[in-house]
């Protein structure tokens, strides 16, 4: 039988213990090769909030990951764009951009919950979508699901539905949000 938590300093030992377990459990997967998702470590597990000094984008492993210094302090997976495969090359070609970007600027009011603008397209972007006669397109964004997607949010996750964009669910969305700043880099790799 359950034992009863009878006073609130027993309550309060009892989650301190709770959040030191998940904090080594996501720790153990850190190490092990397997970042912690958002939903794996709480950020009330966190002393304090982590400096993010730079945001990797592994496409192939549907993987955002916040990086402190040299240390992955958070790791999201993400959908892409419906033709996920290589650099974006144009407007329309629902492809994430590959390369080195910042993330310049926010939108509270997106149609996607909340939004943060990377910087492409770059110079080469531009240079090389020019050359073949095309505009590269612009407006790539990390966001959340869709402001209507409602009872439905869950069919969005882990699928490639963007247009080119890099999405994540709306709670994890508030932590980036949070956690990220303007004028933070941000690498999109294969």
């Amino acid at each position: 039988m359950p034992s009863k938590i009878s006073s609130p300093a027993a309550c309060s030992g009892l989650k301190a213990r709770v959040i030191a377990c998940l904090t080594a459990a996501a720790c153990l997967l850190v190490l092990a090769g397997n970042p912690a998702t958002a939903s794996e470590l709480p950020m009330g597990a966190m002393a304090e909030a982590p400096e993010v000094s730079e945001v990797l984008v592994r496409k192939e492993e549907r993987r955002l990951y916040l990086i402190s210094g040299e240390e992955v302090v958070r790791s999201y997976r993400i959908g892409l764009g419906d033709n996920p495969s290589g650099h974006k090359l144009y407007e329309g070609d629902k492809r994430t951009p590959e390369g080195e970007y910042v993330l310049d600027w926010r939108n509270p009011d997106s149609d996607f919950y909340k939004s943060i603008h990377i910087s492409y397209p770059n110079k080469q972007d531009r240079e090389q979508a020019s050359a073949w006669g095309l505009d590269p397109g612009g407006s790539i964004m990390i966001h959340g699901l869709p402001n209507e997607a409602g009872d439905m949010a869950f069919a969005y996750l882990g699928l490639d539905w963007t247009d080119g964009c890099i999405a994540v669910s709306n709670e994890e969305m508030d932590e980036i949000w949070q956690l990220v700043a303007d004028g933070t880099p941000i690498r999109i790799v294969p």
